[in-house]
């Protein structure tokens, strides 16, 4: 029933029919191919101005961080804090950073006991609301060369909110 030519054909119908195909898509492609646009050389036709680059810009500036302050929540802070306690304590006992209870108005680098990398010292002296809200966002932008590994909090809430909850638990 099958002997060998028999395989053999259907193998070369398939290989043909394979050929046929990739011949088929070259020629398809070459026809209706769009031409250029795979290098950086080519050119807008027009442009329509909506003013939408000046809006994007006031956009993203958000509101002052007075108002942000104003506004923030520290219950909501508490669970942003859920992100610091991995690294951080509240009860007075320093873990792999110091402690932070109290951090709201202390000096920079003045828990007893912590060997602090003296990058922080390029923050400022004292752990302000402000000082904190702009290293919070990104630590190792805001101190190259600190050893806190925390990508930081994105969200301009999100910091706040833990500022007022720190702030909280230290009164």
């Amino acid at each position: 029933m099958f002997d060998t030519m028999t395989m053999t054909k259907i193998v070369g119908g398939f290989c043909g029919a394979l050929l046929v195909f990739l011949l088929g898509n070259w020629v398809a492609e070459s026809l209706y191919s769009m031409g250029g646009g795979h290098g950086d050389d080519h050119a807008q036709a027009y442009v329509i101005e909506t003013g939408a680059e000046d809006t994007a810009d006031e956009a993203d500036e958000g509101p002052d961080f007075p108002t942000l302050m104003a506004a923030a929540d520290a219950g909501a802070g508490a669970k942003v804090f859920s992100k610091c306690k991995a690294c951080h304590k509240i009860d007075g006992s320093n873990s792999t950073g110091p402690h932070l209870d109290g951090v709201v108005g202390r000096t920079i680098d003045a828990v007893e006991g912590f060997g602090y990398s003296g990058a922080l010292l390029q923050v400022g002296e004292t752990w302000t609301p402000e000082n904190l809200f702009h290293f919070l966002e990104s630590p190792k932008a805001a101190a190259p060369g600190t050893k806190m590994s925390f990508a930081g909090l994105k969200k301009p809430t999100d910091r706040v909110n833990l500022i007022a909850y720190l702030d909280s638990i230290s009164q």
